[in-house]
């Protein structure tokens, strides 16, 4: 093989979580806005499929809230991480949507894509180490649930970047990390994300490739932000491709081509 390594992100890739997190994320903003709407006596805004994939998805918790507070225009104080739901701050809010994840999470379980359960199994038997980065802080229940806690040979999430003080996407130090504990290096990594933050990582971090899964049919949108090979499910690349990728467009020793 001409690569060591796959790094997966969790929701929309492994799981079939992400339309939950965007629920929950919907049913917390639009509470917030329609309240906020109802005392400022303005008309009420709610929140959308587009907000979700530009200001949240892929973000570390906290980030998405005010990453989509300031595109509102609204600022509050950011908090802290202590603050429960009913608190009206970044924290408060972010914990508020937690709570909504978990909820829903805990009455219908987790469902996983069987195309990536699948690809993963076949890199495993080929000596390919995998790990999950993913910036959510429920990783290892979303995991155990799943019954996938032993599949990866890594997991850095939102737990991991908080003690580790990492920057969240678009920052690629959750995939950098994850590396460094599968003893690999970048140029001869996979990384494979769903979220246009995620693709922008694996660029940024001048990975051996950058593999997105356009879940919301937003194939181009993927390509621009730094996806060298984008696919609408796993069950449309092979292990042969990802090789035939490392074999003839990273050289041993270069880095992420340009």
């Amino acid at each position: 093989m001409h690569f060591d390594a796959a790094i997966f992100d969790m929701d929309g890739v492994v799981t079939d979580t992400a339309a939950v997190h965007a629920a929950a994320w919907t049913e917390m903003f639009d509470a917030f806005l329609s309240e906020r709407a109802e005392s400022a006596a303005i008309p009420f805004e709610p929140f959308r499929r587009e907000d979700y994939l530009a200001f949240v998805d892929g973000r570390p918790r906290y980030e998405g809230v005010a990453a989509f507070l300031k595109s509102r225009g609204i600022e509050l104080p950011f908090g802290d991480p202590a603050d429960p739901p009913e608190c009206e701050t970044i924290c408060g809010l972010g914990n508020r949507k937690n709570a909504a994840f978990n909820r829903v999470l805990k009455q219908h379980g987790v469902r996983v894509f069987g195309s990536t359960i699948a690809l993963i199994g076949v890199l495993r038997r080929h000596g390919i180490k995998v790990a999950i980065a993913t910036s959510s802080k429920n990783g290892a229940e979303v995991l155990g649930k799943a019954g996938l806690a032993t599949l990866f040979e890594a997991r850095v999430d939102g737990v991991v970047s908080a003690e580790l003080g990492l920057k969240g996407k678009p920052a690629p130090d959750i995939f950098a990390v994850a590396c460094d504990r599968l003893g690999t290096t970048r140029h001869r990594a996979v990384v494979v994300e769903d979220a246009v933050s995620g693709v922008q990582a694996g660029a940024r971090g001048r990975f051996g490739l950058t593999l997105g899964i356009a879940r919301e049919n937003n194939d181009d949108e993927l390509k621009r932000e730094g996806a060298d090979i984008v696919v609408r499910d796993l069950a449309e690349i092979s292990l042969a491709d990802l090789d035939h990728w490392f074999e003839h467009t990273v050289r041993t020793g270069a880095t992420r081509p340009q």
